[in-house]
């Protein structure tokens, strides 16, 4: 078994409980960590043997496409979205940044992480 990492994914999206969040948007990041079996790759070094970081990367930025009023609810979706679609995942962990966040202070980034295994 092995845990793959894809970090520090960059996103500007529509995510926000604020109106104007909905019309100007916003910069995310994203942190998607999963485990599989990884032990055919190890020995035959041939990408189909395990997960497309490449088609990982897209089904999170289709979900980072869908506005939301939540991270909650967005880092759901796309731990949801990367169980459907990759049968091989045993367990996810997603955490999704909102960067200077509109709360009247200062601070780099709110965030949201969630882990889980196959349901």
């Amino acid at each position: 078994m092995g845990r793959i990492s894809i970090n520090n994914m960059s996103f500007y999206a529509f995510h926000g409980c604020f109106a104007e969040e909905s019309v100007i948007g916003t910069n995310f990041r994203v942190d998607c960590e999963f485990e599989c079996d990884t032990s055919a790759a190890e020995q035959s070094d041939n990408i189909q043997d395990t997960i497309s970081y490449l088609d990982v990367y897209q089904v999170i930025k289709q979900q980072m496409e869908i506005p939301s009023h939540l991270l909650e609810h967005v880092s759901r979706r796309i731990m949801t979205a990367v169980f459907e679609n990759f049968p091989s995942v045993s367990y996810c962990k997603v955490k999704v940044y909102k960067l200077n966040p509109p709360l009247g202070g200062k601070m780099d980034s709110v965030s949201v992480c969630l882990e889980s295994e196959r349901p």
